[in-house]
């Protein structure tokens, strides 16, 4: 055997053994601070991966939350019942639903109406989620009995994800280090917030441009990342001004609180996201959910085989969205039932008029293991990042079909890669739909495209979610990271933009100036008073 393969196999050896003697001092103990909906579904699998590797985690919910159980295996739970939410906070089963109705109404206006529109009704989402993470803080903070227990539990770090601010402001109060499973913070993307983000090029939310823009487009960018400063120091700080003030020393600000975090494990690779600058203490962690294909159910298995040559497409909306508009839906049952692939539907709601023989409705379905699958030949999906991955990491080529939220920019990244083909939710008919779809199943290059994109996106020294557990780990072992933490952000802006500095290297140079201009100004008044005389 040639001593390059023996390398090649020993490789994988050697990092075992080196992570299990850092990991050989035993667990630490960590807060954990999750957000609800779909981003619990990708922080459930770093829980997952730290509760194998021996640490004791708690993990803090609302009684009022939909996906995260009191009861589990993995973690030991502390309940908080925050006040009763007021009508304009309620997030019950048809908030979502309704949201998904505007957003599709948005898509039909003017492009300046439309955005005036979406920054009124950001607004009015960022008073709705951040009241509730209000209620849910403010009930622990105010609750002496449960502060003293966490602090005697002397936790390691907090881990959180920081969309809201409530995970912030305990990590904060408690003194802990602080681990971000992150991707979004306030009004923006979360790089905003720990790092430069020129509009030039760096796409904003919302927009639906690639970091490619013409001057209309930039100044529209720019103008979107304005409004989000705006909404973040005019909207949301306030919110939590009484809670600081009761609960916090003088001068405490939420912004620089949320700037503090130790390590952001972000959840974003380059090969879907447009390069931008970063920083030393952001790890990328795109894509860490996704694994190698399980074997399916023995119907479901018998479902995908019975599908021959022609393969299976898969359609999945995720987990706000339970159902399409009606119109929509059998728009889109109607062009699945003249493909000759099979189709398996993550639907909920009422059953489609015109669904055809080949359609498999499921209202859960193992969402990787069918990406997966050998049979599986395209993902109609709304554009969720957990969707996304999972199409990128098994190399299936996308339909898109985005609804509300980040879902609009992140099909246009894969467009943009060629690897997706995206169409609009509020206009589509079954002509459209089947044409698209039909595309995307026999155009080669959207495959290729994807492909590419997977094989890119597996080509790396360590998996995503060994990385973002060695990260959280050394946070443990070393009680934080403050070394790869800047200290730009405690610079006053003046100095940030060393605008300071311009002041200073000017004055001499105007001060020069000036001198100049008196001189000249007296010899001159000299020269013409002498002048006057002789006359």
């Amino acid at each position: 055997m040639s001593l390059i393969r023996k390398a090649t196999i020993l490789r994988p050896i050697l990092y075992l053994l080196v992570v299990c003697s850092c990991y050989g001092d035993g667990g630490g103990r960590i807060l954990v601070f999750p957000e609800d909906g779909s981003h619990w579904i990708n922080m459930k699998v770093i829980l997952q991966e730290l509760h194998a590797r021996g640490h004791d985690l708690t993990v803090l919910r609302s009684v009022e939350s939909w996906y995260v159980p009191q009861n589990s295996p993995l973690y030991t739970s502390v309940t908080v019942n925050p006040a009763p939410s007021s009508e304009e906070e309620d997030l019950g089963p048809d908030f979502f639903s309704d949201l998904m109705q505007r957003s599709l109404a948005l898509r039909k206006m003017f492009p300046l109406r439309r955005f005036l529109e979406q920054q009124k009704d950001t607004m009015a989402m960022l008073l709705t989620f951040h009241g509730g993470a209000l209620r849910v803080i403010s009930a622990i903070l105010d609750d002496a009995v449960l502060v003293n227990q966490l602090r005697d539990s002397r936790f390691d770090l907090m881990l959180t994800d920081p969309a809201f601010s409530a995970g912030v402001l305990l990590a904060q109060y408690l003194h802990l280090p602080m681990v971000y499973n992150v991707r979004w913070i306030n009004a923006g993307e979360a790089h905003m917030t720990i790092a430069p983000t020129p509009p030039s090029y760096v796409p904003m939310y919302n927009s639906q441009l690639s970091d490619r823009m013409d001057i209309l487009q930039r100044t529209e960018n720019f103008l979107r990342y304005v409004t989000i400063y705006v909404q973040e120091r005019l909207v949301i700080v306030p919110i939590y001004a009484d809670l600081l003030r009761r609960h916090f020393p003088p001068g405490a600000d939420l912004v620089s609180m949320q700037r503090s975090a130790d390590m952001w494990l972000m959840r974003v690779d380059f090969v879907l996201e447009f390069p931008r600058p970063t920083m030393p203490n952001v790890v990328y962690v795109g894509g860490f959910q996704c694994r190698p294909a399980g074997p399916l159910p023995d119907e479901l298995e018998a479902f995908m085989q019975s599908s021959g040559e022609h393969g299976v497409v898969v359609m999945s909306l995720g987990t706000l969205v339970s159902a399409l508009p009606k119109e929509v839906t059998e728009a889109v049952a109607k062009a699945f039932a003249l493909l000759p692939q099979k189709v398996v539907w993550r639907f909920l709601g009422e059953r489609p008029a015109f669904l055809g023989n080949n359609t498999l409705l499921m209202d859960w379905l193992p969402q990787n293991d069918l990406l997966g699958h050998p049979k599986t030949r395209a993902f109609v999906a709304h554009g969720g990042t957990n969707g996304l991955y999972e199409a990128v990491y098994h190399g299936v080529p996308v339909l898109g079909l985005p609804l509300i939220f980040d879902q609009f920019d992140n099909v246009l990244r894969l467009q943009v890669r060629g690897a997706s083909r995206v169409l609009e939710a509020g206009t589509l008919t079954t002509e459209n739909f089947l044409e698209a779809i039909e595309d995307v199943l026999s155009n080669p290059s959207y495959r290729d495209s994807m492909q590419k994109l997977s094989r890119l996106h597996r080509d790396t020294p360590l998996a995503p979610l060994d990385s973002a557990t060695f990260w959280i780990e050394y946070v443990i072992r070393h009680g934080g990271a403050s070394h790869l933490r800047t200290n730009a952000y405690d610079l006053p802006w003046y100095s940030y933009y060393s605008l300071d500095v311009v002041v200073l290297l000017l004055t001499p140079c105007v001060a020069l100036l000036w001198v100049f201009i008196f001189v000249c100004s007296r010899l001159c008044c000299s020269r013409l008073r002498r002048k006057a005389k002789q006359d």
